[in-house]
């Protein structure tokens, strides 16, 4: 396969010289069965089933603790039932301060109050919107337009393209210091230690905005959430010592809402050492797929739900309406050099606009040129609104594509 120039010895969707043999197992009685099949798509998502849980020092880890030690995945398997006595009367600590560890703090406050509170321990805070209805109407107008696009380097993008970025790259970050504004002047951010030292916009590059959960800051002046900052944190036997206080936290359960190996979930998956180093590759890089789907060295195998953008959802409709074309044979792919070239474009930009918080592939900064290119590779009028104000100025969304359908 190494010597081979196009995807799959072809640069089509089947190949005669080769077949997957996926090996599956009955979780009931235990039998395995293997089954071939000329073409495998992964839709597994790569947040579940592969936990990312910090690793500590001998002594220090949770094997010194009294109390349990779960991570998010394990609660969110509870039914509501009993993950609702599971918590009832705990003093609870979440590691981590993302969209689930928000969420998980919201449900013990509202199971515990202020009684029992829950402690957040947040390493790195992010911009995190107050509601979606409103600000999702602000976002698609400052940043999810053509005009918006505009502002920024898109991977392969022309001469002249690149040029109007750069000259306008202070209005970019003037858009992007405007919408921070309005959120320290909207929310109490600094009161609780939650403005983020990077950009909205660096947040939005890298998929890590968020939204709170419903009368968030009431529960944390009620006092029923409480937020402590710190970079580390070891275990006790009574709880958890944060870095910097003299005194140990007292709980009763730590839950880590620390994410999950995507990567590694994937790798997982290929027996093949050598189609496991395709996934994982040096730790600098993301899973490297042409248009998002497709790996360059790996055959007859395509990959949806990966890289992230706005909505997931209406990504991965857009990543499945491009695979059926390609299926169909209505897609040609370049040489494998050629996607490779394509592939890193892509991470230099994620790169760029994701700084040190770069770590796996999103598309949300610049998803209308993504759009544009599955578009033309299905032979589709990329150009999706009616007049060129609303071409402009409008916010891209699912609806836009909602005519797009086989041939």
């Amino acid at each position: 396969m190494k010597s081979w120039e196009l995807w799959g010895c072809n640069g089509r969707p089947f190949c005669s010289k080769g077949t997957w043999h996926i090996v599956v197992q009955d979780t009931k009685n235990l039998s395995i069965e293997v089954h071939k099949a000329d073409f495998v798509i992964l839709c597994i998502g790569k947040y579940s089933g592969f936990p990312n849980i910090p690793e500590f020092p001998p002594g220090k880890g949770p094997e010194v603790f009294n109390g349990r030690v779960m991570h998010s995945m394990d609660y969110s398997n509870l039914d509501n039932e009993t993950a609702a006595e599971f918590i009832k009367r705990k003093k609870i600590t979440i590691i981590g301060s993302q969209k689930s560890g928000l969420d998980l703090a919201a449900e013990c406050a509202n199971v515990n109050g202020v009684m029992y509170p829950c402690t957040i321990i947040q390493r790195t805070a992010h911009w995190i919107l107050p509601d979606f209805d409103l600000w999702g109407v602000i976002v698609g107008f400052f940043f999810l337009n053509r005009f918006a696009e505009l502002l920024i380097h898109k991977p392969g993008e022309p001469f002249l393209l690149g040029l109007v970025a750069t000259l306008l790259s202070p209005l970019r970050w003037g858009i992007s210091k405007f919408v921070e504004t309005i959120l320290k002047w909207k929310l109490p951010l600094k009161k609780y230690g939650l403005v983020p030292n990077h950009s909205f916009l660096q947040d939005l590059s890298t998929c890590l905005l968020g939204v709170f959960p419903d009368n968030f800051f009431d529960k944390l002046k009620e006092g029923s959430i409480l937020m402590k900052k710190s970079q580390s944190f070891s275990f006790c036997r009574e709880g958890v010592i944060i870095d910097g206080e003299a005194k140990p936290l007292e709980t009763n359960i730590v839950i880590f809402a620390t994410g999950y190996k995507g990567d590694q979930k994937i790798k997982n998956i290929f027996k093949s050492p050598i189609f496991q180093n395709y996934i994982i590759g040096p730790a600098t890089s993301t899973l490297p797929l042409y248009r998002q789907i497709i790996h360059p060295r790996i055959p007859q195998l395509a990959m949806v739900g990966y890289a992230e953008g706005i909505s997931n959802i209406f990504a991965s409709e857009m990543k499945s309406l491009w695979l059926v074309h390609f299926l169909d044979g209505n897609i040609e792919l370049p040489s494998i050099r050629e996607m490779e070239k394509d592939v890193k474009l892509w991470e230099d930009n994620m790169k760029q606009y994701g700084g040190k918080y770069y770590s796996k592939s999103c598309i949300a900064n610049c998803g209308i040129w993504y759009h544009d290119q599955l578009c033309k590779d299905m032979k589709r009028n990329p150009r999706r609104k009616k007049g060129l104000f609303a071409e402009l100025f409008e916010p891209y969304g699912h609806a836009d594509y909602m005519d797009l359908t086989r041939k």
